[in-house]
C-alpha cells in the first residue's frame, strides 16, 4: 500500500521561498505520476503542478515561472520549489500519486505567506 507524506510547509514572508517534499512509501514510485494541489480556506481545491513518470512537468498559470516541480526516484520523493511567494499562495498543499490501479493522497502541509 502506497503512503505519501508531505513536509516543508511553514510561515514565510511575501517574496520568500519554500520547498515542499512529497515522500512515498511502497513500490513503483518511478512509474507513478505525481501532482500537487492546494486548498485555501473557503475555496475549492485547485491543481498546482504535476510531473509525469517520464519527468515531464506542467503548471497552473497562477504559479508558472515561480514554482518548479522535480522528482528524485532514488529517494521516492517529489519536490515543489516555490519562489516569490504571494499571500494568495496560502493554502494546504497536498500531493497525489497516480498510476494504473493506484491513487493516493497525502495528508497535506500548511503554507502561510504573510508579513
Amino acid at each position: 500500500q502506497v503512503q505519501l507524506v508531505e513536509s516543508g510547509g511553514g510561515l514565510v514572508q511575501p517574496g520568500g521561498s519554500l520547498r515542499l517534499s512529497c515522500a512515498a512509501s511502497g513500490r513503483d514510485f518511478s512509474i507513478s505520476n505525481i501532482g500537487w494541489y492546494r486548498q485555501a480556506p473557503g475555496k475549492q481545491r485547485e491543481w498546482v503542478a504535476s510531473i509525469s513518470s517520464g519527468g515531464s512537468s506542467s503548471y497552473a498559470d497562477s504559479v508558472k515561472g515561480r514554482f518548479s516541480i522535480s522528482r528524485d526516484n532514488a529517494k521516492n520523493t517529489v519536490y515543489l520549489q516555490m519562489n516569490n511567494l504571494k499571500p494568495e499562495d496560502t493554502a494546504v498543499y497536498s500531493c497525489i500519486l497516480s498510476r494504473i490501479g493506484v491513487t493516493t493522497w497525502g495528508q497535506g502541509t500548511q503554507v502561510t505567506v504573510s508579513s
